[in-house]
Formats: C-alpha cells, structure tokens, sequence
C-alpha cells in the first residue's frame, strides 16, 4: 500500500503547487473511516482508495481528483456523509466524490439492467465534470488489477464483462489508449484465458526464432529516415493478446495471416515532417493496400492523432508505422489527461472532443429507461464511424452505416425532425441511403414535416432512434386518446349517457390507471372496451351476451338490412361515426392488407389491441373471425373530405397476362395512363401462356381503381383483371 509522505511526493513530483495540507487530511480521513473493513484479498480495504489515487497520481491529474479518489468509496461503505466531506474538503470535492459512489445499494432487477443504470448515472456525473470519469477508471482499473482475489467465477466474469463492454469503450473515447489498453488485456484474461494464452505461446514461439527482429527492422528504418535527411525515434513493440484475438476473429485469418503483429512507432519534430517521414517510408518500401490512414487530417473523436500504414518492410517483414510527434504521442497515451489545465479547474466538456458525451446526454433525456439508453450508447461507441460534412464544411462524425436522418440529427433534433429529403454530394437520394467518408450533406428541411416511424428501421445513431421513438410515443397517445374518447361518446350515448370527467375519474382506479387520459388512451389502444368502463361508471346497467343483439355494430346491421352505408360520402359523417382522415397510419388506426379499403367502399373498423383501430371493407373475409366479439366493431365511415384530397391509397388487382412479348410493358402502360403507379409486383403462378399476378397500385379512390380495372380489361394482351381481398 502506498504510504502518505509516498502519495503526496508523487503528486508534487509533477504538480508543485499541490495543496500537501488537504491530501495529508484526506488520507488520514479514509484510513481512519475505513477502519478494519478488509477486501477479498484480505488487505485493509483503504488500500484501494490509496491505489486508486496512485493510479490517477500517474495520469497526473489536480488534487481534487487524487482527494476524490482517496474518498470515492466513504459514501458508501462508510458512515461519512456528503455534509460531513463538503465541511472538510470543500463542495467541488464533495461533487466528485458523490459522482463516482458505487451504486450496489440500488434495488436494480437484473444484471443487464444494472449495467444500465450504472452507465447512466456515470454520464449524468459526467456530464459537468469529466474527472468523475477518470476516477471511476482508475477504480475499474484497481479492481480488474485485482479481480483474482474474488472466490465466485461467475462473479468475475460479469466484472471483466462489464469492463469490456463499458469502461475499455469510455476510456478509448476518451482518447486514454493506455487505460484501455490494459482494462481489456485484463478482461480478456478473465473472459477467454484460454485463447489469450494461445496466443501468448504463439507469441513466445515466434520471439525465440526472431528475438533480433524487432531491433533489425528499427536500425533498418532509422537509416532510411536518415538517409532522406530526418532524425526521428523509432521504436517497436508487439501488440498485445486481446487486440491480436480481435483482428483474429474479425478478419477471420490465422495468427500468421495479420500484417501488424508488429508495430513500429516513428516520433518526429513536427506535422510536416509526419507528411515527410511517410513519403520516404512510402518511397522506399511497398505499400499494403488499404492500410493507410490519416488521423493528422481527420482526427478521431477522442483526439486522437497519427498517420497509420503498412508496408512490406525491411527483412520482407509486414509491419504496421505509426508516424506522430511528441505531443500527438502525450495525446494517444493519456488522452484528455494529457491536457489538464491545473489552474483551471480542468479540461471543459465543451471541447469539441467531447461532442460524443453531449450526444449521450441528448440520448439520456429522450430515452425512457436504462436498458433503451444502454442499447443506444451501446450503438454509438462500438462502430466505425464515417466522417461526413455540412454545405458550409463542419464535420460531422456519424456511425458507419448511418444516413441522412442521422446526419440531419447530428447537427440538430429540429433539424432532424422537420428533415424532408437530402442531398448527398449535390445529388437528391433517398433518405435510407447509407453515407460514406467525405459525402457533403445537405439536409431539406419544411415545418410541415414530422418524424416518420418508418425511420427507425435503417437509422443508426442512439440519437435519432431516441427521438423518433419519443415522438411516435407522443403521438401515439394523442391518437389513442382522441379514439378513446370517441368510443366512450359513442357507448355512453347508445345508453342516454353523457361522458364526464368526474365519472371516469372515479372508476380509473378499477383499471389500475393513475390519469384519466391513461384510462381514455387504454381505451383507444384496445386494451379496455369502452362498454366495460360504461358498466363500471354505471354497475346496474345489463351486460350484452356475447354475440347477442344488446350492442350490434351499425355496419354489421347494415350488411344485413342492405343499406348502403355511403351516407358519409358527399357531406358531413353520420352520427357516432369515427373521422378517420387526420389520424396517422400505423398509431391509432390504420388500413387493413388483407382487403386494402379504398375511399368509397364501404368500411368497417376493428378494435385491434394494442393498435387501435383496424380498417377493413364491409366484405372482407377475415371479418368473419370477429363475429363473437360486437364490442369490438366499430361504425366507421371516410370523411367527406377525403373527395378529392390528393391521398395515395393503395388498391390490389389479380390480372392474367398473356405470355407473349409487349404484355408487361402493355400492362403498365395503360396503369400509367390513367395515373395510377405500381407500388408492387408478384407473379404467383406461371404457364406456357399466362402469368397470374398480384399488383399493388397506388390510386385516389375505389372509382380510380375501378377505371385503371376497365382499361386493363380492354387490353388485348390482359386476359382476366379482378379486385384481390387477400
């Protein structure tokens, strides 16, 4: 254990202005506050705290953060209070302390959640002061240091999970490599100690046949550095297990197949002569194709900055070169800890290398849970990224795999919810389009526009997926709401009952909702008839049977009687019918595909749970399957001012086609002449001399698909045209 007089050299060693005074007290403070408490290896349990304030010690960090870590765990497994640690050290330390407490208290139902919940309440900490970061790491990291000495396999294993899945990630976000580096090394013991010792023997069995190997090739490459007039330090090293298992089995190659088993670090004065050491290394030896990189230019999120290749070197050896100065090396090594401003209190989560924690916390405030915001998080730090730009020239760094929807989010959440289309490289494409590195993106925005659930089938970002999720959630219950409201209207009025907030407040309880809109919305969701909040408002009035006449649905009496039921074509609804023009497809109603209803037929709406309102024709087939259930039914009918409106609708033909050439182009032809579009295609049976096929069309009405059918009827190569219900 790391003794006072020890810590404290340490600390002034790299910072001589440290305040001795407020380290001696802090040490003094956990070590009397911890008392006899013992860790699984049986050592006092302060000497965690101790290391993990040497560790931050290393990082060279202020003195708050090495206090904070001598006091990270006094919170929790101690008797101190945030009061008691404000009064003694001040209120910022009190605030660091506070933000790493370890979270084992909270009443969490599962693993995967408790991971959640812990990254959550990290970034929260995070997100007004990133030393709350580098303290938990170097307490992740002591623990992983000294996971051996926990007696649970099972136990271990969630830890270096844990590790691998969350804390490696954030310290490489945070640019800190060396932290990582280890953390997974540490990890990857636990989780496969089989395959790292495979590849550690590996190791060891190619070192004996070329232990010289390493030092030939840097002699080779100082001289040819020097021979084109540049001093440089260059330095070689293999690399470690856990990224050799990695490149193993992403690349799915065998350990004598990877090009960079060894990797040469080349330091130099200044960026130009980065440029100028790569173009004699270049110059001199044959390039691996699709290895370069340059993170001078385009820097990482993190920071981080280098030029990458790899060449077949000297000895014929293919190796990997990082080329970079003093300062980029200082950077990759120790990230954002490498630029601590002592006097100022701390690098600020403003820098434009922290954009990535600001994107989490937009995540954070959109998403519901923790296990929705884990899989978001989760979405953003583990996949390449691409690096897109705005018309103006602001970079943008996205996922691999995101499109425009996700860029237009990026740059901002109205952006991205009134976004109508994109072009890409000055060229309209579809918003679905995946964008590559170096695309220029112009996102086309109206006011009129609103997220589209269909989005969130092909975005990528945790921040899109979050907003498009709240606001179909948003929408959704309006929707429910407004159905629900409509249904209870029309229950209440076939008994000569009127709808009052009062009564429905007094029975919500019956249905377990907190809110009278949660119970109106269940309503419209289908998941509470309206006939039962009816009979619980009024208990005396008489159930129907079930299938019986008490409540028939007016449509289905209709279908009965013959009545046309047309009466809401050419003027206002009837009475108790539901307008459907309005509500969004896919929320709180929407139209069936078994039968495709068009304006102008007559219409019949299901309560669907969970979905609302299904529309189906008053002949569809499938109706028959709800014939036991009249509470579900619902008269419906198309607003009058679906006439004309410009809607799109679908329609379904069945045509047989003669099997002779012309006949597809004379099919979609005569479609496209009377300004119906074909949406889909499929040939269901085929023959010497016809195909059978189904064909959706995009049409206004019933009476534009019925004209589109006559013309095809009249078509000499059409051999059989007739409306599809299935």
């Amino acid at each position: 254990m790391i003794r006072q007089f020890e810590l404290v050299e340490r600390v002034q060693a790299y910072d001589p202005d440290a305040d001795e005074d407020v380290l001696n007290r802090a040490y003094v403070y956990g070590l009397k506050k911890h008392g006899n408490q013992l860790r699984a290896s049986g050592d006092p349990y302060f000497s965690h705290p101790v290391e993990v304030a040497g560790i931050l010690a290393e990082m060279r960090l202020d003195t708050a953060s090495i206090v904070t870590g001598l006091l990270h765990d006094t919170l929790e497994d101690t008797d101190a209070t945030r009061d008691e640690i404000a009064g003694m050290f001040g209120e910022d330390i009190a605030r660091l302390v506070d933000g790493v407490t370890k979270l084992s208290r909270l009443e969490i139902q599962s693993e995967s959640t408790k991971e959640a919940e812990n990254l959550r309440k990290l970034v929260l900490a995070m997100s007004s002061d990133i030393r709350v970061l580098l303290v938990k790491l170097a307490d992740r990291l002591h623990n992983m240091r000294t996971l051996h000495h926990i007696k649970e396999p099972a136990r271990r294993r969630r830890i270096a999970r844990e590790t691998m899945d969350l804390y490696a990630p954030l310290a490489s976000r945070i640019g800190m490599e060396k932290v990582k580096r280890e953390l997974e090394e540490l990890a990857f013991g636990e989780l496969n100690p089989d395959g790292r010792t495979s590849v550690l023997a590996r190791q060891g069995y190619l070192r004996e046949r070329g232990d010289k190997l390493v030092p030939q090739i840097e002699v080779e490459l100082v001289k040819t550095l020097k021979e084109g007039g540049l001093d440089a330090q260059v330095s070689g090293r293999e690399k470690t297990p856990y990224s050799i298992w990695r490149k193993m089995q992403t690349k799915n190659v065998s350990f004598e197949q990877l090009a960079d088993i060894m990797a040469f670090r080349i330091i130099v004065a200044d960026v130009a002569q980065c440029y100028q050491a790569l173009g004699l290394l270049h110059g001199k030896y044959q390039v691996l194709p699709q290895r370069f990189k340059d993170y001078i230019s385009v820097p990482k999120p993190n920071g981080y900055r280098s030029l990458h290749t790899g060449v077949i070197g000297p000895l014929g050896q293919r190796i990997e070169i990082q080329i970079r100065t003093e300062e980029m090396q200082d950077q990759a090594e120790r990230g954002v800890a490498a630029h601590w401003i002592y006097k100022q209190g701390g690098p600020s989560t403003d820098a434009p290398q922290y954009a990535w924690l600001r994107s989490l916390m937009d995540i954070l405030d959109k998403a519901p849970n923790a296990e929705e915001f884990l899989e978001h998080t989760k979405l953003e730090m583990f996949q390449d990224q691409v690096f897109c730009f705005t018309p103006k020239g602001k970079l943008i760094a996205l996922p691999r795999g995101a499109t425009p929807i996700d860029f237009a989010y990026a740059v901002h959440s109205q952006v991205g919810d009134t976004c109508v289309g994109a072009k890409i490289n000055g060229r309209m494409l579809p918003l679905r389009t995946q964008l590559s590195n170096g695309d220029q993106v112009d996102i086309i925005t109206s006011k009129a526009q609103t997220p589209s659930p269909t989005w969130e089938r092909f975005v990528v970002t945790g921040k899109a997926k979050a907003a498009i999720r709240r606001f179909i959630r948003t929408r959704q219950r309006e929707q429910y709401i407004q159905l629900g409201k409509s249904l209870l209207d029309k229950a209440f009025h076939e008994e000569g009952y009127e709808v009052t907030e009062k009564g429905l407040d007094g029975v919500r309880i019956n249905f377990k909702q907190a809110s009278v809109d949660d119970l109106v919305a269940t309503v419209g969701a289908g998941l509470v008839g309206a006939r039962e909040v009816l009979t619980a408002v009024y208990p005396g009035l008489k159930q129907p049977r079930k299938g019986g006449a008490d409540v028939v649905p007016i449509s289905r009496a209709r279908a009965k009687t013959g009545k046309s039921g047309e009466g809401a074509r050419g003027g206002k609804p009837e009475d108790g019918k539901i307008a459907i023009r309005g509500l969004i497809p896919g929320m709180a109603l929407h139209f069936a595909r078994c039968c495709h209803p068009l304006p102008g037929d007559r219409i019949v709406g299901i309560i669907t749970t969970g979905k609302g309102v299904t529309i189906h024709t008053i002949d569809c087939a499938t109706l028959e399957s709800f014939s036991e259930a009249p509470e579900r039914w619902i008269d419906v009918g198309w607003d009058s001012a679906n006439d004309g409106d410009g809607g799109v609708y679908t329609g379904r033909l069945k045509v047989t086609v003669a099997n002779q050439p012309g006949s597809l182009s004379s099919l979609s032809t005569v479609i496209a002449r009377h300004e119906g579009n074909i949406s889909n295609l499929r040939i269901v049976n085929r023959s010497m001399d016809f195909f059978d096929m189904v064909i959706d069309i995009e049409v206004a009405d019933v009476k534009h698909l019925a004209d589109i059918t006559a013309a095809l009827r009249a078509t000499p190569a059409i051999n059989a045209v007739e409306r599809a219900r299935n």
